[in-house]
This record gives C-alpha cells, sequence and structure tokens, in this order.
C-alpha cells in the first residue's frame, strides 16, 4: 500500500477502484469525470414593445416624387392587449405577455380562459411575449395602438412562417446545378456525392440534400414603415414579409446595437 501516496500525487484526477484487496496493493485506476454545466436559454431582448398583425397582401405604393415602392399591407384584428407582466422578482426575467385575435370562448381550454381572465382580458388566441429592458409603464388589460408605439419611416424586425413547400429535392432547396441533359449524360437533378467511402465512412451532419421545405419561422430585419392609414387600420411596410395573406406576424422596433439595444 506504499504504492498509493506516490499514485494519488502524481495522478490527483484519478481515484482508487473499490475492488483493490490486500494481496493485490497495484491499485485500479479510474478516471473521474466531472457533470457537464447546465446551461440556460433565454429568450432574446427586444428593443422595445412590439405588436402582432395579420398578413393582407403585396402591392405597389407611389411616393410622392413618383417611385414605385414594392410594399406588403398588413391589417390588425381584435386584440394586441397586455395579458401578463412577468418581473423579474416573479419569473426570473422581464417581459410583457400579448394576447392577439379575438375568438369565441368554446375554442379556449379553462386554464387558458382562466389565466386570460385573471388580467380582464377577452378570449384571445395567441399569446406571445416581448422580452424587455423596462416594463414600467404597463399593466394587464391594456391596449397597445400600433399608430402610438411606430411612426412613418421606422424600422421594424418583422418575424412569421414561411409557406410551407412540401418535400422538396436539392435544387430547389438549395439551388443546386443539374447535371447535362444531352451527351448521354445519366445525371440530371440527382443529387451526387455525398462523401467518401472509407473515410470518413458516414455523412457529415448538416449536409445539403432533399427534404422539408419552408414552413419555419424566420425573421426580416430592418424594413422601413412606408405608410400608415389609420382610417383603414393597415400599415404598409416595404418589402416581402413572410407567409400567405392571413399569416401571423410580429412586428418589433429593429434591433441597432449601440442605438437601442446595448453591446454587452
Amino acid at each position: 500500500m506504499a504504492l498509493l501516496p506516490i499514485q494519488n500525487a502524481l495522478l490527483p484526477n484519478l481515484k482508487p477502484s473499490p475492488f483493490l484487496t490486500p494481496k493485490n496493493p497495484f491499485t485500479v485506476l479510474t478516471k473521474t469525470h466531472k457533470k457537464p454545466h447546465s446551461t440556460v436559454t433565454m429568450m432574446s431582448m427586444e428593443a422595445g414593445i412590439g405588436v402582432m398583425a395579420t398578413k393582407l397582401g403585396m402591392m405597389s405604393y407611389f411616393e410622392p416624387n413618383g417611385k414605385v415602392v414594392p410594399v406588403t399591407v398588413v391589417g390588425f384584428k381584435e386584440g394586441n392587449i397586455v395579458t401578463q407582466i412577468k418581473t423579474q422578482a416573479t419569473d426570473g426575467y422581464d417581459a410583457v405577455q400579448v394576447g392577439y385575435r379575438r375568438i369565441r370562448d368554446r375554442k379556449l381550454t379553462k386554464p387558458e380562459m382562466g389565466h386570460l381572465q385573471k388580467a380582464g382580458a377577452i378570449p384571445l388566441r395567441h399569446l406571445q411575449e416581448f422580452r424587455l429592458q423596462d416594463i414600467e409603464g404597463f399593466e394587464p388589460n391594456q391596449k397597445l395602438d400600433f399608430n402610438e408605439l411606430f411612426k412613418e419611416g421606422d424600422l421594424v424586425d418583422v418575424a412569421g412562417t414561411t409557406i410551407g413547400k412540401g418535400f422538396q429535392g436539392g435544387i430547389k432547396r438549395h439551388h443546386f446545378k443539374r447535371g447535362l441533359m444531352t451527351h448521354g449524360s445519366k445525371s440530371h437533378r440527382q443529387l451526387g456525392s455525398i462523401g467518401a467511402g472509407t473515410t470518413p465512412g458516414r455523412v457529415y451532419k448538416g449536409k445539403k440534400m432533399p427534404g422539408r421545405m419552408g414552413g419555419t419561422k424566420t425573421k426580416i430585419r430592418k424594413l422601413k414603415i412606408v405608410k400608415i392609414d389609420k382610417d383603414l387600420n393597415v400599415v404598409m411596410i416595404n418589402g416581402a414579409l413572410p407567409g400567405k395573406p392571413g399569416n401571423l406576424l410580429r412586428i418589433t422596433p429593429a434591433k441597432i446595437v449601440g442605438k437601442n439595444i446595448p453591446k454587452s
């Protein structure tokens, strides 16, 4: 047993095996593994409170100088009501939960109805959170008005679900080039080689291959608000927005690091 202090001094991360016997003084060393640190995923901080809206379609907008601008028309249904305020003391972070689009009572479950009734809000279909640096000035059942939060010329980030395309090949999904259609070529729209044989003997993760295309959440950043029509209760935003007409959109102030979002 005289070797144990020397082994412990040379190999501090190794511990003696419980199967040590007096007849066998040479310890069978087993390495100790540390548990990985647990990670907490937090949602991103918003530059300011936002609203939810409904995509109506696209059109051309003529500016006073005659320039034609492609815009997406966005409308608003009943909603954009504050349903809950989360604080650092009660929930571990500061956020404002907003509900959108009124529906019938029977469309919601009793827990969902109880959650909305606690805030004094009407039945709402969509609930989303906006994590903010400061939640002062918000209260439950408060109505958010787009005209008070944004003005023409502001830059916004718009998030939504893209149009689902179903299962598609490599050419449409990843813009691959096709093979020759003549001269005896047998490879027209096939994917081609997906890796070597013996080494590495497998397909690397993330390989671009055929699969389901679209139907994913995406965000388009720094789009300009071209026109706000208070009479029609619609907003015209420069460029294309995700999804089909009738799709749910999330509109927030554009994040500009160092201006409305801290650098650290």
